[in-house]
């Protein structure tokens, strides 16, 4: 099998919002919510690119775009209501938004990965072994 060229930096990032492979934008990627096939369905490359702390990566995006979320949620409530933001609701879905947002981007923040990494490393042979 041969490799697919490495797509411009807004395709790869547009297909990985999509939890499309962002290489080649095949789809399924994932088995449910949070299980990421080994191999993309179309082309073939492996999603965990064989470097230790892969999942590190995935987490460190994890956590950035779901408290960018939590934040803006939170920030926008406050100036649109301001000067009497609902505190008591704030209080109860902020602490709730922060803890169920990480598992709602999850598959994003895998696939986003991803498509980080392959913008730095392109594919080589070893990625579709």
């Amino acid at each position: 099998m041969s490799l697919p060229p490495v797509p411009a930096r807004r395709t790869l990032f547009g297909r990985a919002l999509q939890r499309r492979c962002p290489l080649c934008g095949g789809r399924p990627l994932f088995d449910g919510w949070f299980r990421m096939k080994e191999r993309c369905p179309s082309c073939g490359i492996r999603m965990r690119r064989g470097e230790d702390g892969y999942t590190l990566g995935a987490l460190w995006f994890n956590l950035l775009l779901a408290e960018s979320i939590t934040m803006t949620v939170f920030i926008v409530t406050l100036v649109r209501t301001w000067p009497t933001p609902p505190w008591d609701r704030l209080q109860i879905l902020g602490p709730l938004e922060a803890i169920l947002m990480p598992l709602l981007v999850w598959p994003f923040a895998r696939t986003m990965f991803l498509a980080f990494d392959l913008m730095f490393r392109p594919p080589t042979q070893k990625d579709l072994a």
